[in-house]
């Protein structure tokens, strides 16, 4: 068998008593080779329940180390890891199972309703202690453009899409992160996002894992002890989304602590807002941020922390072995600073929409995957993401990205989160509406339109304004927008 489906055993033999999973949780830890024999058990237990090469394993279960022993005993047999977000509603957790047939589902006792209402398919609880499995591995004539994942992404508008991702899109886009981040076995991350998620296993635990270093796993995310953790398990590397680093950056553990051990700290997901950038730079912490979707990487671009500090809001440029460009909107090149859309070229880019070609062929042409994301690049090749094509207002007949009237809004003292969209208007086609959470309250309108007149020109200024207690997140804590609108 290739080691592109097996390289975590080959891991195991160099370091085999390297600690490679902790779980904060129940405090449990896993060596190289303790994860290898629950890898083997799962296998052994696939064996036992008549799976066959391509079949589908779905998994519900909140984070915990067990789920990367599932994750590589499906890639090492030849099935494919379904991660189900829990945090969906039942009739789209339904509509998934039907979806994507699994010969087997693999539980949490929590989530024990789903599997009654799905009892045509076969079930096991994920906390069931499996017997000791045979080192030996059947070779189900894996290739590196088989399915390893299926992930399901959406479900706030249609149907959800599962994306399909090969062995071979996930080394690579581990092969980029190692090489691009300098990672090695000495690098921990933590790790609170979702692992029904890409940016949860392919961000950085997958790619350290491959290197050698340690993921230390935790269930949910709070602030307050994020920050310990940080510290206590000595982590070099972490990524969090910029609503998390929100809450963090307001603690006073955050205020005490230097983080000795951290080289980096990168965010995702959504972009950063200034004020971000402002406390950790006030800290002299290295700080960056990236890009990605579901359908590539999710790793995409490459900046060095001081290039991030002096250009705030970059991505930087494309990773060693990916390829970008920029495209107006009749398909030309867009020049300096010119915005159109982001296209994305590589060995990471998924492979297919599970069953639906049609979804599949708008976004996937010629080699290059349409982002749906607005990007700039500047004179030295460093790209800016602007924002979602569908979430730029056009008012009057001008464009408004609404990213920039958000970092405007940030900046006001008395603002401690803020959306911006687009809202219907008979006169002006869409206006710029702002929803605010204020400090201590605050609800001051005309205040708002004031700081942004110092900074904005007058169509972008928010002519609808609502303070309100707090905004909606999606399952991985971004703002979302499609909920205010």
């Amino acid at each position: 068998m290739g080691t592109e489906h097996s390289w975590i055993l080959k891991r195991t033999a160099i370091m085999p008593n390297k600690i490679a999973l902790i779980d904060i949780d129940s405090e449990r830890s896993w060596t190289y080779q303790l994860l290898s024999d629950e890898i083997y058990k799962w296998l052994a237990f696939f064996k036992t329940m008549g799976l066959q090469k391509n079949d589908r394993v779905a998994v519900i279960a909140e984070n915990r180390i067990d789920l990367f022993a599932i994750l590589f005993a499906c890639g090492i047999g030849g099935y494919i890891y379904v991660p189900l977000n829990w945090r969906l509603s039942e009739a789209e957790l339904n509509y998934i199972l039907e979806d994507c047939t699994p010969t087997l589902l693999i539980y949490e006792d929590r989530f024990i309703s789903i599997v009654s209402r799905n009892s045509h398919i076969k079930a096991h609880p994920i906390n069931e202690e499996l017997p000791i499995g045979k080192n030996n591995i059947d070779n189900n004539g894996n290739n590196s453009e088989d399915a390893w994942l299926l992930i399901y992404t959406g479900g706030t508008t249609g149907k959800p899409k599962g994306v399909v991702i090969s062995y071979k899109a996930v080394n690579w886009n581990a092969f980029n992160t190692i090489i691009s981040w300098n990672l090695s076995s000495d690098d921990c991350t933590l790790n609170y996002m979702p692992l029904f998620h890409t940016g949860g296993l392919n961000a950085l635990s997958i790619p350290i894992l491959m290197v050698g270093g340690t993921v230390v796993v935790g269930k949910k995310f709070n602030p307050q002890e994020a920050v310990k953790a940080l510290n206590k398990y000595k982590t070099t590397i972490s990524l969090f989304v910029p609503t998390m680093y929100q809450a963090i950056i307001k603690t006073e553990d955050f205020q005490r602590t230097t983080f000795p051990t951290v080289k980096v700290f990168l965010s995702g997901g959504s972009p950063c807002p200034l004020t971000i950038y402002n406390a950790f730079q006030q800290k002299g912490l290295s700080f960056k941020e990236g890009y990605g979707l579901t359908e590539a990487g999710p790793n995409n671009f490459v900046i060095h922390p001081e290039v991030a500090a002096k250009k705030r809001g970059s991505v930087g440029k494309a990773m060693q072995f990916n390829q970008i460009k920029i495209l107006d909107s009749e398909g030309k090149e867009c020049e300096v600073d010119e915005i159109g859309e982001l296209f994305i070229s590589g060995n990471h880019v998924f492979t297919e929409y599970w069953k639906n070609q049609e979804e599949t062929a708008k976004v996937k042409k010629n080699g290059w995957l349409r982002t749906g994301d607005l990007a700039k690049q500047d004179r030295d090749g460093d790209i800016y993401i602007i924002g979602r094509i569908k979430e730029m207002i056009i008012t009057g007949g001008e464009n408004v990205y609404p990213q920039e009237v958000e970092q405007c809004i940030i900046t006001h003292p008395k603002v401690l989160e803020v959306a911006v969209v687009g809202t219907p208007d008979l006169h002006w086609g869409e206006v710029v509406t702002a929803f605010i959470v204020g400090k201590n309250n605050f609800n001051n309108i005309e205040e708002i339109q004031e700081h942004c007149r110092n900074f904005l020109g007058g169509y972008k200024i928010p002519r609808r304004i609502f303070f309100v207690a707090a905004l909606p997140k999606t399952h991985v804590g971004k703002i979302d927008k499609k909920r205010l609108t």
